[in-house]
């Protein structure tokens, strides 16, 4: 079967073409990147070998696909003789609200509902329903799929999503923690338990996704029982532009003493904090981490806010899963700074989490295990694949139907 995943953003649509049978096999990946900004460009990777394609204006996504699709039968990366090859679409949403506690095939009742989530990810889901309703422009036949970040999170007890505000908050409005990341955290646990030769359902885990989102989670026999991000994506820990967790009585002072409006508030919390608000410099961890050596005082106490915010939040997620078994890092910055790792690591000890430093030193963008020989705690690296993940679901959906 071969199966064409999407993952639309407001203004980028990736994407990655997988066959899927007995085994496994990435055919095609790449971007579509500036859709409705000038400069438009597609980039595509086939076997290793990656090329920008193509430089235009893409008006809308609807274009964009279609530019993913016609190279995908024509030109030098092409790997399909016509369009008809594929079988299935299977798309990432990032909010599906209390609706979805799993994968769905999409309809007419389930476009309604994720546009319904709207306004609970408004940077987010009116783009993911961008990328379905172009597939069906384009190919109104096929079958479409949709995973959500928020499905894997929904088994958390009332205990852990409410928060203590009235509760007719929650029954009129469904405020409640959500968490995001959720296909990632999935993947990542199911992988770390594999490299650590453990049974995913007799292991205490706890994941960290750490990218320009980040976000933990503890995982007790494969089941997300608490989570640090929230109703929204700007909670839990400090992120590249995100705040993290904030006393909302911050907002208040600041509304009043800076004059913020709504908009400049959500402007501050999302794009204007985190890395990037305490260094000074920049969101992206390497410029951070170069900057701290280089010795600029807000760069590296960025860093250590970064550091300090994750083992917190492991700290209080050991609490909760009463040990833990396996430790997990993933996403951009987890799997490719070390420095990160032994950082967040170094005050684990208590814990029985040890890291063999120089192994954690050579473990850049692979998959493997860094923990100590005396470490009483699995501590994981692993490649985290979301696209694979919802290739694999969309495989298993539509074979059950």
């Amino acid at each position: 079967m071969i199966i064409l995943v999407l993952n639309s953003g407001s203004s980028s649509i990736k994407f990655q073409l997988f066959e899927i049978n007995e085994h496994e096999k990435l055919l095609s990946k790449g971007i579509v990147d500036r859709i409705g900004i000038s400069g438009g460009v597609l980039k595509q990777c086939v076997n290793g070998v990656s090329k920008k394609v193509l430089e235009s204006d893409v008006p809308d996504h609807t274009i964009g696909l279609k530019l993913v699709f016609d190279n995908l039968i024509n030109g030098e990366f092409a790997v399909l003789k016509e369009l008809s090859e594929i079988d299935a679409v299977g798309h990432r949403v990032v909010h599906g609200g209390e609706w979805f506690k799993e994968g769905v095939l999409i309809d007419e009742e389930v476009k309604k509902q994720i546009a319904d989530c709207s306004e609970l990810a408004p940077l987010h889901n009116p783009a993911n329903l961008k990328g379905i309703m172009s597939v069906e422009n384009l190919l109104p036949d096929i079958p479409q799929v949709a995973l959500f970040d928020t499905s894997f999170h929904q088994g958390m007890p009332e205990r852990a999503y409410l928060y203590g505000i009235p509760y007719k908050y929650y029954e009129k409005y469904r405020i409640r923690r959500y968490g995001f990341h959720g296909i990632s955290h999935k993947y990542i646990s199911e992988e770390a338990a594999k490299l650590c030769n453990k049974r995913l359902v007799d292991s205490k885990i706890v994941t960290c996704h750490l990218g320009n989102g980040a976000s933990v989670t503890g995982i007790d026999g494969g089941e997300s029982i608490d989570t640090s991000m929230g109703f929204t994506p700007v909670t839990g820990l400090m992120m590249g532009t995100r705040c993290g967790t904030l006393d909302p009585g911050i907002l208040l002072y600041l509304e009043e003493k800076e004059h913020l409006s709504i908009k400049g508030i959500t402007d501050m919390i999302n794009k204007e904090s985190g890395l990037q608000g305490i260094s000074g410099l920049s969101s992206d961890m390497r410029d951070i981490e170069k900057a701290a050596l280089d010795g600029i005082h807000r760069a590296k106490l960025a860093f250590d806010m970064y550091t300090y915010r994750i083992r917190k939040w492991i700290g209080s997620f050991i609490g909760i899963l009463n040990g833990i078994d396996i430790l997990v890092f993933a996403g951009g910055i987890g799997e490719n700074s070390f420095k990160v790792r032994e950082d967040v690591c170094r005050n684990l000890s208590f814990f029985g989490i040890k890291i063999d430093e120089l192994v954690n030193v050579g473990m850049c963008g692979r998959s493997g295990i860094i923990s100590a020989s005396d470490s009483s705690v699995s501590v994981a690296v692993v490649n985290t694949n979301e696209e694979l993940v919802i290739a694999r679901e969309t495989y298993g959906i539509l074979n059950k139907n």
